[in-house]
């Protein structure tokens, strides 16, 4: 045998049983990669829905926290309409530079809205931002006022609203003037403010969820300030 020459002899069982702890511990690494990449995703969010209570927001409307932890709103007798302002599901303070993660189930024909940076709560729709949320599954062409657009500015670049009774992720990211806005997962929105409508909006401002007088399902509210 020629001198420096390493022969390994291997043992089929000592083989296989090192295969699969190799297996076992790539499946680990795996798993703990997993964790860490979803305890960062979630890194510096505070979770406003306890699955308790609506301590963590301020309202009139009727909404209650259901057996499974999500928000319904049930309008009462006689609860129309967009301007009952005081019945909006509003955050606990002002925010400035924000990501919100909020996810929501509309019926057929559902409408909300997501509104942010509101000067005060009496008028948000003139002295605030409003992403529309709204039952546009199917729909084609898409406006402002349609699902992902934001209002009086930019419809969504894309229609990734699901059907009526199916949850919806939204995510709202608004940074100085940059607006970007996702929809299950998909960017929908890349807007400067600055450049068109809503350039007269003020740079900090409440948060609210828009009670339409329909009935709306939503949970996992979430924020972060940037």
């Amino acid at each position: 045998m020629p001198s420096g020459l390493l022969v390994t002899i291997e043992v089929p069982g000592k083989f296989k049983l090192e295969k699969n702890l190799m297996k076992r511990m790539i499946l680990s690494s795996f798993i703990l990669a997993c964790c860490w990449c979803a305890s960062a995703k979630d890194e510096g969010f505070t979770e406003l829905t306890n699955g308790k209570d609506l301590s963590n927001f301020e309202t009139e409307g009727n909404w209650k926290v259901e057996d499974d932890g999500a928000i319904s709103l049930v309008p009462r007798p006689g609860e129309k309409g967009w301007t009952r302002y005081g019945s909006y599901l509003w955050f606990p303070k002002k925010y400035k530079d924000f990501e919100a993660h909020v996810e929501f189930k509309l019926p057929k024909k559902g409408n909300s809205g997501f509104y942010f940076r509101c000067a005060d709560k009496i008028d948000p729709t003139k002295r605030g931002i409003e992403v529309q949320i709204l039952d546009s599954h199917g729909k084609e062409k898409l406006g402002h006022h349609d699902g992902g657009g934001v209002i009086r500015t930019a419809g969504p670049a894309k229609n990734m609203n699901k059907p009526a009774g199916e949850w919806n992720a939204l995510v709202v990211r608004c940074v100085g003037t940059h607006l970007v806005v996702h929809l299950n997962g998909e960017q929908i929105q890349d807007l400067k403010l600055d450049q068109g409508p809503m350039k007269d909006r003020p740079l900090e401002g409440w948060i609210g969820l828009q009670d339409h007088g329909q009935p709306l399902h939503l949970r996992n509210i979430k924020i972060k300030e940037l």
